[in-house]
Formats: structure tokens, sequence, C-alpha cells
């Protein structure tokens, strides 16, 4: 491959104050073979007049001439790289343009000229009272600037007593004639002022005249300006790129002498190099046409400006040939039009087939131009074959495209999703509307008592009533003897005494202490009759019936509070 240039394009700048000898700028080219590079030469090819040279190995261009002695302003040089063989041989070269341009230093104040030659008085005698817009034609002045371009340009005024004449051009480059004017002719009075003294002065003249440049703001970093001529050029080390940055701003201030200054805002855009080749979103693209629908492919170029970004395409390889068409400049791809059904299709190839592979190349416009290939199969189908099945036909339309599926399925969801959501919506408000009480009140119910449980407990009272009677002992005055030997004595014991009831402190004006009834909610059963008390032969059991009642009143005495 050729040697490749880095950097382009290259602009160089000479100032009048520049020494003889001193490098200008410098260019760089590389092998375009990464792999095992050659060693390159550097050459000026013309465009030279003997005012510049070259170092062959380091690319860096200097000049050999005291700029006064340059004859142009601008040199258009041609700088040529040659790649050197392991033999010593020259190989591969390219060539490259250099701009040069001679810039001048702003170092000639305006001088002003008569018939004779310089001249810095001019005298007239003219009447009074003139008519307005006449011209003074006694007066023959010639005002002239050795500088170039900007630098040359100066402006004209008039000081002296105002409104009386104007001068005419107010704004000179390198030279003109300079024309003054009657602009108030009641002000040329004799009885007032027999002699009226003006001087045409240009401002920018003397030691006063110098202007100092600077810069500052946020985009001025990058960049730098010569402090005596305006001149603005980048920074050694900065890196422009148009694809990210196009376009900076910053301030320039202008100072003179006595500290007076003036703010002007700087925009520089960056011009775009054909730096980027096409891209294709994938190097193998499978796509599906319908018979009688185009199909696309498309290549991104990230050059920021035309023609750089521009992208044209092309069929570089099919078979059979004479299928496809192109259009060149959407990538837009469909039959030929003698192609109108699968069967002409099916007799073109010999197996029948209806999948196709194509070579596509996108190519931008800039220079030098660079181009990426595809490699694109089609699969044909018909409408026909899209009808049998809707679902089917999406399956295939949305084949090239998945995100166009996902985006339907996301629309359906979303659809779902929002009537879901007004629905529900719907039904929260009317809910809310049909549930509206009015002020909060808050009601207080009294837990109801619950029916006492008197059968169990007035039955178990009759209960032990009944058995203590049964078992309770007649006694018999005692005999005279005060002995217990009567036989009825020493057949049946004497019971023990019933221990006292517990003692429970009176209540003024309280009715006597009933036992407790038990109440609770119970379901209904089949009433039973109670059960007939077994006969208890023995006075044993009859004590055990009297501690039983004593242990049932103290419990109740206990759950008192709760009832």
């Amino acid at each position: 491959m050729a040697p490749v240039f880095v950097g382009t394009p290259y602009y160089g700048y000479v100032y009048e104050d520049t020494l003889p000898g001193s490098e200008v700028l410098k260019v760089v080219a590389m092998d375009g073979d990464r792999g095992k590079p050659n060693r390159i030469l550097y050459s000026l090819v013309n465009g030279n007049d003997g005012a510049f040279e070259i170092n062959e190995t380091s690319g860096a261009i200097s000049i050999t001439q005291s700029p006064a002695q340059l004859q142009r302003e601008v040199y258009e040089l041609h700088v040529q790289v040659t790649e050197m063989s392991p033999a010593g041989s020259p190989a591969a070269q390219a060539t490259v343009p250099v701009t040069i341009r001679i810039v001048d230093l702003n170092n000639h104040p305006p001088t002003f000229y008569g018939e004779s030659g310089p001249q810095n008085r001019f005298e007239l005698s003219m009447n009074e009272h003139p008519p307005q817009g006449e011209i003074l034609r006694g007066l023959k002045i010639t005002v002239n600037d050795s500088d170039q371009g900007a630098n040359a340009k100066f402006n004209l005024q008039l000081v002296g007593p105002r409104g009386i004449f104007r001068v005419v051009p107010q704004t000179v480059l390198n030279e003109a004639q300079v024309t003054i004017i009657v602009e108030n002719s009641a002000a040329i009075d004799f009885e007032k002022s027999k002699v009226l003294t003006f001087k045409a002065v240009d401002p920018d003249t003397g030691p006063w005249g110098e202007v100092k440049y600077s810069t500052y703001g946020t985009g001025a970093d990058l960049f730098l300006i010569h402090p005596s001529t305006g001149l603005i050029y980048t920074q050694p080390w900065a890196s422009l790129d148009a694809e990210a940055t196009a376009r900076y701003n910053f301030y320039v201030k202008a100072e003179d002498m006595e500290g007076k200054y003036s703010v002007a805002e700087v925009f520089i855009t960056l011009l775009d190099v054909n730096d980027h080749p096409p891209q294709f979103g994938k190097s193998v693209q499978k796509k599906t046409m319908v018979l009688g629908t185009p199909v696309k492919i498309e290549a991104i170029d990230e050059d920021a400006e035309e023609p750089n970004n521009l992208v044209d395409y092309s069929i570089t390889h099919a078979e059979p040939a004479n299928v496809f068409d192109i259009n060149s400049h959407t990538g837009e791809i469909w039959l030929k039009n003698s192609i109108r059904s699968l069967d002409a299709l099916h007799n073109i190839t010999p197996g029948r087939d209806c999948l196709w592979s194509l070579e596509v190349q996108a190519k931008d416009r800039g220079s030098p131009s660079f181009s990426t290939t595809a490699l694109l199969k089609i699969d044909i189908t018909d409408a026909e074959t899209l009808s049998r099945s809707p679902m089917a036909a999406f399956l295939i339309q949305t084949k090239d495209n998945p995100m166009k599926a996902v985006g339907v399925l996301a629309g359906t969801m979303a659809t779902v999703v929002a009537i879901t959501v007004l629905i529900s919506t719907a039904t929260f408000w009317r809910n809310k509307k049909s549930n509206m009480v009015l002020p909060m009140r808050r009601v207080l119910r009294k837990r109801p008592s619950p029916a006492p449980r008197t059968i169990r407990i007035e039955w178990l009272k009759s209960k032990s009533t009944k058995a203590a009677t049964k078992f309770m002992l007649k006694e018999k005055p005692p005999n005279e003897n005060c002995n217990n030997n009567s036989p009825e004595s020493s057949l049946l014991p004497r019971a023990p005494a019933l221990p006292p009831p517990p003692s429970v402190a009176p209540s003024t004006g309280a009715a006597q202490w009933t036992v407790p009834t038990v109440s609770g909610s119970l379901t209904p059963q089949p009433t039973q009759p109670p059960p007939k008390p077994k006969t208890m032969g023995s006075p044993v059991q009859s004590t055990l019936i009297s501690e039983l009642k004593q242990k049932f009143e103290k419990k109740s005495v206990h759950n008192k509070a709760y009832f």
C-alpha cells in the first residue's frame, strides 16, 4: 500500500521577522503497510522557487531566504514521500499539497503625498459661505500604506471644528485619493474666523496606534494569537477533530498603549477531512424481499461534512448477474422488471433456490475516497405466500428488523396496560362515590350480656343439698351416764362438722351474696333430664361432697369481679 499522510491539510506561515533557516511546518507520513513498514523519505516536487527546503527524514520544511526577498504572498508546495524497500530501491509514493502564506507585519504607517512627494501640510484659500456639498478642488492629497493585506487597511478623519467639512473616503485599503467636502456653509464665515485648521489624521499611526492582541475564554486554550499581527493558529499539542467538535468560540482583546481596549468574539469552524470510511451495521446481513417491494441496505459515514459523509452504493458481485438493481443514493435493492414471479426466478437458478447472496459496496465521495463491502443474503417470497397467514407475514416482515417486532410487542403491551389502568381508575372512582358517607360518627356498641346459665347451677345446688340431707345423722339426747355405749353409736360414726364458709367483708346496703351465674353463647342441644343422684351409702362420701361444695363456693367468690 502507498504511504499515507497524517494531519492533512498542511498550512504554514512566514512572518517578516522570520529568520532564514527557521522551521515553518512539518509534514508526517507513514507506510500504509502496518505489519513491516518501510523507511520513507520526503522531498519537494515543485512550487519551491528555492525559498524552502525539506528534511528528507523528518519532513520539516524550513525557509532559506529572508521574508523580504520573497516574491509571492502565497506558496503552493508539493511534498512527495517515497517508501524505500529493504534493498534500498524506491517503492510506493504519495504526494500532498502544502500551502505557505507570507504574513505581513503592521509596521508601516500610512503616508500622505502631495504633487511633489511626501507632504504633511496642505493649504487652501477659499471664499466664505461656499455651497453645501462643494469639493475643495484646490487640494490634491494622496495617502498610502505599504503594508500588505489587512495591515494596509486604515481609517481617515478630520480633527478640528466639527460639522464644517467631511473627509472622503473614511476607510482606505493601501492607497486612496483624499477629498474634502463642505458640510456646513454657514459656519465658514470670514467675520467669525479667518483661518480654519484641520488634520488629516490616521488614528492607527504612531506609537499610540500599536495594538497588542490576546485571547481568553473557554475555547481559547487550544489556540494562540500573534500579539502584533492578530494571526490566530492552533497550539502545537492541540488535536482538533471536526466529528467531535466542529465549532469553537472565544474572545480576542485588542489593547493600545494607553490601556484602551476593545473585545470581539471569534468563531472558528473546522473543515472536515475525509478520515472515516463508510460502515455497515453488520458485515453479513439477511433480508426478506417480497416480489414488487424493495429491500434497503444502509452504511453510515461518520465524517462531519459533505461530500465526505455522502455514500454511494453498488453491487460488486452477484451470481447469476442481471437479477437485481440498486439505487446508488438510497441503497434500495429490487428485482429487475423482467422478473415478475417466483417461477421466473426459479428458472434462473438450477436448484430453484430463492435465497440469493450479493456483495454490496458503500463508497464515500471524499478525496481520497474510502469504501467498504458487506454480504447481503436475500430470501425472496411473494404476496400470496404472506396472505395465507397474517402471523407468518408479520414474522417475515420483521425478520430483517427485529426492533420492529419488539416495538410492535411493546406497543401492544402498553395499550393493554393503559386500558387496564383506565378500567381500574373508573372502577375505583365509581366505588368511591357509591361508598361515600357523611361526616364520621363514632358508634360504641355495648357488649351484650350473655344469658345466665342458671339451669346447671340450680341442679348442682339441688343435688348437693339432697346428698347432704341424705347423709345427715340425727342426734339423740345423751344418756344419763354420759357415755356412748348405745348400740347405734358403735355402728355409725358421727360425720365431722362442716368448716365455716369464707368470710366476706360486708358492704353497706348491699344485698347478700349469691352464687354467680355463668353465661355464654352455646349451641343449643337436645335437653336431657338431669341424672339421678346415686345413692351413697357411706359417711365418707358425704364428707367429700361437703368439701367439694366449699371449693365451688370459693371459686365463685374469685370470679365475682368478672361477672
